[in-house]
């Protein structure tokens, strides 16, 4: 897509400075994909005459305008699973991966995977989320299924992190069949908007020689993307099978480093904090999915605060903005003081910022001669918006309203809530068809 020159007029603008965030109301002036200007303007004297711009200008009318956000654990494949006619016992976690997520990754084919992605790159897009690390599965659709991720999110202009889950739970030929297609994905897949991790399930359906193999496929630029001690039967399964703990593992085959994302951690060891301190690798917290599967969530008073915290969605919706809300509402709900919870969130902020720039190093901070990403948040700010209080407005304000639109590398992803280039009923009716198909398939 030619980027084209674009203003928006009369908006907050948060930009980020070092580990702060510098509101200011003003225009953000667009050219060639990056912010060429920021004019800063008085709110005041806006307030006079809301409804004056240039011709041509977007005007947010006293709006926020952030960074993008971004999604850390997706399950994109997951996205047609509702209201499925699902059979079996569902009382335990062991139990809803063999009775659906089990069953469902070995039905998908690539018309249905298709139609999870454009499902889902609409969902992000709506969610302000235009960067997603997703953790594919599709266990007899293995070649060519990140290509064709890459190619869908690709034509919504999103940009990706893509692995797939590598796991022995369906023989070892699969298994290896699953780490090839990570290789196949780095070797030639990657650009600027795309790029692999090396996907692995966990570590109770992990052989000692497939964690050899996938050591032997690693490279210096290459993290792992594992779930680690979600349930805790992660780690009973993986002593009883190995004689280790999942993270323990990771150490012993020196799979983990900074580029790394341990997905989940609810029944994590202080030890095993130590070993992901030590490698330096993230822990991409997804509480509303673990809440669903009753895993319990993490004593987040126990995790040292060296270690990035990210967040996710683990496929069950793409609104990171409610993530970010329950992580706080979780801090409160252990007793964790409303400043301290504010600092934690505060923390998750510039970590995912820290994180995103290992894979996408022009991720922006929303400064002049930088990548034109942006999101435009429904709230109007009732109170004047400053460094002292942004957090407030954030926690508060912010991810209690939608966002109104979307702009990617300088163009319009979504304007004033309606998707730029995408004939989104079109879409649905479309997904409806894969979305039957998997429903009589699962049966």
């Amino acid at each position: 897509m030619k980027t084209k020159n674009l203003t928006i007029e009369n908006a907050w603008i948060c930009s980020i400075v070092e580990d702060e965030i510098i509101p200011f109301f003003g225009d953000i002036i667009i050219s060639g994909g990056k912010i060429s200007k920021i004019r800063p303007k008085f709110f005041h004297i806006y307030l006079k005459n809301p409804d004056k711009v240039n011709k041509d200008s977007f005007n947010a009318y006293g709006r926020v305008v952030t960074i993008p956000l971004v999604n850390f654990h997706d399950h994109i494949y997951s996205r047609l699973a509702k209201g499925l006619p699902l059979k079996g016992k569902f009382d335990n976690f062991q139990n809803v991966l063999k009775n659906l997520w089990w069953k469902l990754d070995r039905v998908l084919d690539m018309e249905m995977i298709t139609s999870s992605v454009q499902m889902a790159a609409v969902e992000s897009i709506r969610s302000g989320v235009t960067y997603i690390f997703d953790h594919h599965s599709s266990q007899n659709e293995i070649a060519g299924s990140l290509k064709t991720i890459k190619n869908v999110l690709n034509d919504f202009k999103l940009r990706g992190v893509l692995c797939f889950e590598s796991t022995d739970r369906n023989g070892q030929d699969n298994a290896l069949r699953g780490l090839s297609e990570n290789k196949e994905f780095y070797s030639f897949q990657m650009n600027d908007d795309f790029h692999a991790m090396l996907g692995l399930h966990a570590s109770f359906t992990l052989s000692d020689d497939l964690l050899h193999e996938s050591k032997k496929l690693m490279k210096s630029d290459w993290g792992i993307h594992i779930h680690v001690a979600e349930d805790e039967s992660d780690n009973k399964l993986s002593v009883e099978y190995t004689g280790s703990l999942p993270v323990s593992r990771l150490k012993k085959f020196k799979l983990m480093n900074d580029k790394s994302i341990l997905v989940h951690g609810v029944h994590l060891k202080e030890r095993d904090y130590a070993k992901i301190n030590e490698a330096e690798s993230a822990i991409a917290f997804c509480l509303d999915s673990n809440m669903n599967n009753s895993v319990g969530v993490p004593n987040f008073g126990k995790i040292p605060k060296s270690i990035p915290f990210l967040t996710g969605t683990d496929g069950m919706h793409s609104n990171i903005s409610r993530s970010l809300k329950q992580m706080y509402l979780t801090f409160r709900d252990q007793g964790i003081s409303g400043d301290q919870a504010t600092t934690l969130i505060k923390k998750i902020y510039f970590d995912q910022i820290g994180f995103a720039k290992k894979y996408f190093p022009d991720f922006g901070t929303l400064g002049e001669n930088e990548r034109a990403d942006l999101i435009v948040w429904d709230y109007i700010p009732p109170t004047p918006l400053t460094k002292e209080n942004f957090w407030g407005h954030f926690i508060f304000g912010m991810l209690e309203y939608p966002i109104q639109t979307v702009v990617q590398n300088g163009n319009f992803l979504m304007k004033d809530f309606q998707l730029i280039g995408v004939d989104e009923n079109k879409i649905k009716n479309e997904i409806y068809i894969q979305g039957e198909r998997l429903y009589h398939q699962i049966k």
